[in-house]
């Protein structure tokens, strides 16, 4: 009787284990951060960042998740190295007092259709409320690196003078809109695959 108790509680431990959230880290080297905004009224100008990090938390099972996204402001590429220190610049992103942009998510449902992640976005130390449109989620294992990874791609337009950068709004639009693609891999096939790497 004791044996089977036992052998209840651990196949109860064993599904609620199973069914539990998986943390998944965002892999910089295989995500890009980029916005957009229409310079001079016309042509649109599109830079990036190069330094993108956090994590999702997705549970499989109810497909319902959370994102968390750390974006440093210093990382900011234009190709142009006087343009790159003016965006860093108190003026704009002023990198040196706010290094992080980020973006923490409520709950929501992920799947491969078209959806939204309600949130929270922080840009030179204004929060502001924000819904990211979420398209072509999608889980699967790497076949190089044997390692589950998730991927989605996020959007979102803001008025730049809603996070104290409004200046010079001649030269470029308020509006700005920020497109993530994004890929994280699960953390548990990280710890395998660093176990594996030692153990050769």
């Amino acid at each position: 009787m004791k044996r089977l108790a036992l052998l209840t509680v651990l196949v109860a431990f064993s599904a609620f284990a199973h069914a539990a959230p998986e943390i998944y880290v965002i892999d910089n080297s295989q995500t890009s951060s980029q916005f957009s905004f229409n310079s001079l009224g016309g042509s649109s100008q599109t830079h990036r960042f190069d330094k993108v990090s956090g994590k999702v938390v997705f549970d499989p099972v109810s497909r319902t998740g959370t994102a968390e996204v750390n974006i440093d402001a210093s990382s900011v590429n234009t190709g142009h190295r006087v343009f790159n220190h003016h965006l860093q610049s108190a003026s704009f992103f002023d990198a040196a007092n706010h290094p992080t942009i980020t973006f923490k998510s409520s709950k929501a449902v992920l799947d491969d259709e078209e959806t939204s992640m309600a949130g929270e976005l922080t840009i030179k130390g204004v929060t502001q409320p924000v819904t990211l449109a979420i398209s072509g989620f999608q889980c699967m294992q790497d076949p190089v690196y044997k390692v589950e990874s998730c991927g989605a791609q996020a959007t979102v337009t803001v008025k730049r003078s809603d996070f104290n950068m409004g200046k010079f709004a001649f030269l470029a639009s308020n509006e700005i809109t920020l497109n993530m693609a994004i890929k994280a891999v699960k953390m548990s096939s990280l710890i395998q695959l660093a176990s594996r790497d030692i153990g050769k």
